[in-house]
C-alpha cells in the first residue's frame, strides 16, 4: 500500500461514512505493516483546499452561529451534540492531514497521529449515535470552519504541533468539564449518557494533547528552540491575542498533557499553577 496516496484519498473523501470505512481498511493495513512511504510525494496545497464537509454542511462565520444556551429542550440538546460532533469530525481531518503532510519523521510519529485519527472517529460515531437518539443527523445545523482554517494557517510542522493539539485541543480540555457540569445540573437519562461520552473524550483528548506536546518539543530540540517562548510566539502569530488573554484552564489535565507550571501561570495570569 502506498501510504501517502491512500491517505490523501481518505483525507479528501467527502462523506463521513465513506471516509471512515476507507480509513478502517487503511489503518488495518498500516498496523499490519502493509505499507510503504514514497520519497516523491507532495501533499495537496492547503490554500486551495475546501473543507471535506463543504458539500453537505452549511458553513457560516462563528459570529453568525447561535450560542449554546439551552441544555433542557430537545432542540437545545441536538444543537449541543451537533456542535461537538462537528468538532470531532473536523478533528478527524486534522489528524489525517498531520499524518500525511509532514514527511521524514520517525515511524512513531505516524503511529501516534493515525491513532489520534482512529480515536476521533470513535468519538464522532459515539456522538452521532447520541444525535440519532434525539432524531437528528449530522448536517441539521449550520457550522463554522475554524478548525479547518487553523489547519490552513499551520502548514509547517512546528506551528501545527503548537497550534492544533497544544492550543486548540488543549482548549477543549478546559471546556469539556464545564459542559459536563451544566449537563449534570440538568440531569436526565440522555444527559447521563452524554456525560459518559464526554468523559471518554476528555480522557483520550489528554493523550492527544500529550502527543502534540511530545512532537512539538521534539521539533524545538531539533531546531534548538526554547519551547515555552516559542509556543507563545506561535500561538500569538496564528491566534492573535491568545497569549495575552486570561484563560480559565483545566490545570490537572494540562499538566498531564505536558504543560509546564510556568506555561500555566502565563496563560492563566495566575501566580501559581495549583
Amino acid at each position: 500500500m502506498n501510504y501517502y496516496k491512500v491517505l490523501e484519498d481518505i483525507l479528501l473523501t467527502r462523506l463521513p461514512n465513506e471516509k471512515i470505512e476507507k480509513f478502517r481498511i487503511f489503518y488495518n493495513d498500516f498496523l499490519s505493516g502493509n505499507f510503504h512511504f514514497t520519497n516523491d510525494y507532495n501533499p495537496p496545497s492547503l490554500k486551495e483546499q475546501e473543507p471535506s464537509y463543504s458539500t453537505f454542511l452549511n458553513i457560516l462565520k462563528p459570529t453568525a452561529l447561535p450560542e449554546i444556551k439551552n441544555f433542557k429542550s430537545i432542540e437545545g440538546k441536538k444543537y449541543l451534540v451537533h456542535t461537538i460532533l462537528h468538532i470531532e469530525y473536523s478533528a478527524i481531518d486534522l489528524a489525517l492531514d498531520a499524518s500525511l503532510r509532514f514527511k521524514n519523521l520517525p515511524l512513531k510519529y505516524y503511529q501516534d497521529w493515525l491513532e489520534v485519527a482512529n480515536d476521533e472517529i470513535r468519538h464522532f460515531l459515539m456522538l452521532e449515535e447520541l444525535l440519532k437518539e434525539l432524531g437528528g443527523k449530522y448536517g441539521d445545523f449550520d457550522v463554522h470552519k475554524n478548525l479547518f482554517e487553523a489547519m490552513q494557517q499551520t502548514p509547517d510542522f512546528l506551528s501545527r504541533m503548537a497550534c492544533v493539539p497544544r492550543y486548540l485541543e488543549a482548549n477543549g480540555l478546559d471546556q469539556n468539564p464545564k459542559i459536563m457540569q451544566k449537563l449534570n445540573s440538568n440531569k436526565d437519562e440522555f444527559n447521563t449518557k452524554f456525560i459518559k461520552a464526554l468523559e471518554i473524550i476528555l480522557k483520550e483528548e489528554v493523550d492527544h494533547v500529550k502527543k502534540g506536546d511530545i512532537w512539538f518539543k521534539y521539533e524545538c530540540q531539533r531546531l534548538n528552540l526554547e519551547p515555552e517562548s516559542t509556543y507563545l510566539e506561535l500561538i500569538e502569530k496564528v491566534f492573535p491575542g491568545s497569549s495575552k488573554r486570561k484563560m480559565d484552564l483545566n490545570f490537572s489535565a494540562r499538566k498531564e498533557a505536558g504543560f509546564s507550571c510556568n506555561e500555566l501561570k502565563t496563560l492563566s495570569k495566575k501566580d501559581d499553577c495549583f
